[in-house]
């Protein structure tokens, strides 16, 4: 599985996390003429046909630095789309750590105190801690709770090849294999450090009249490639939901895989063997592929594919989701 060309990378570190330098294929888009929107919710607009049909809800800037998805919900606002039924809202969210971004070292800016996609449980959203982050989901959460599908749009900082992650219920699945793009599907149960957008109550929760949400992980940072797949996946959530009647491309069914263990570093030392790609597919059980300090990571059974393998992690952070091939 491939996702295209890639960013460079050098091997002189350009920030304080030693990572390299990635170079940039696609410039942040201007979203000053749609901070306002209409919704209330800075950032925030909502396109109403009038007619009856869902609320399709897609955002982009969860983490301000991941700007393919909000290239492509900007393309949308320009042209004066409107749904052909429904409602479609499109979201820029965390626009503090976006106002950051800096071609000179744009992973600096995604988040400004934590991360905005490990915060959305109850006990984190009804407490009484504060940061920019939980304060901007306090905010954009009345929204969310009124959404029926949403697409929430990421990318990845090390090469990938893009998936659909849909949570671990029926539901999310059910969603991605309609959607379709990419062409990988995966299922899991989010990150130890704190609930996803995806795993809000609202989406996973039995008796909330089967409200959905998908991430889509397009692809690596700051590419060509991964607007041009952000763009499909968007356009294809839209024709499931009949808001759009334009053509779809020729229907594959997407591979299907079950994360079956996640690994989390328990130190500062952690190290791949090499460095992976997501995708890439450790054919033995018992395969070292990692230290963590001085303990060896094997992978558990046969044939696990890498999802999202993260060659620079810290402490309590996910380091790479060993997923089992399905269908």
């Amino acid at each position: 599985m491939s996702s295209g060309p890639s960013p460079e990378t050098s091997a002189t570190p350009a920030n304080p996390a030693g990572l390299p330098h990635f170079a940039l294929e696609i410039a942040p888009p201007d979203l000053s003429p749609f901070i306002a929107g209409n919704t209330g919710i800075p950032g925030f607009t909502t396109l109403d046909s009038g007619r009856d049909g869902p609320h399709v809800t897609a955002i982009s800037l969860i983490h301000g630095n991941e700007i393919a998805g909000a290239i492509v919900l900007s393309e949308i606002l320009q042209t004066g789309f409107m749904p052909l039924r429904g409602r479609l809202t499109l979201g820029f969210a965390n626009l503090a750590a976006f106002a950051r971004f800096d071609a000179e070292n744009p992973v600096a800016s995604r988040f400004v105190e934590e991360d905005l996609n490990r915060v959305w449980d109850d006990f984190q959203l009804f407490g009484v801690r504060r940061s920019a982050e939980l304060d901007r989901a306090r905010e954009i959460r009345p929204l969310i709770d009124t959404a029926d599908l949403l697409l929430d749009m990421h990318t990845m900082l090390w090469p990938s090849d893009p998936l659909l992650l849909c949570g671990a219920g029926q539901r999310g699945r059910d969603l991605a294999f309609a959607v379709g793009t990419p062409g990988m599907v995966v299922a899991d149960s989010g990150h130890t450090s704190g609930k996803r957008l995806i795993d809000y109550g609202r989406f996973t929760e039995a008796g909330e009249q089967n409200a959905t949400a998908l991430l889509v992980e397009a692809g690596q940072h700051w590419t060509h490639n991964a607007v041009a797949q952000s763009r499909a996946s968007l356009a294809a959530l839209l024709r499931h939901a009949e808001m759009t009647d334009t053509p779809a491309p020729p229907a594959i069914k997407p591979a299907f895989a079950q994360v079956v263990h996640t690994v989390t570093a328990r130190t500062n030392r952690f190290t791949f063997i090499r460095d992976f790609r997501g995708g890439d597919i450790i054919p033995e059980a018992g395969t070292v592929i990692a230290h963590d300090g001085d303990e060896p990571i094997t992978t558990p059974e046969p044939g696990l594919i890498l999802v999202m393998p993260s060659l620079k992690v810290s402490h309590g952070h996910t380091a790479v989701r060993l997923a089992r091939l399905i269908g």
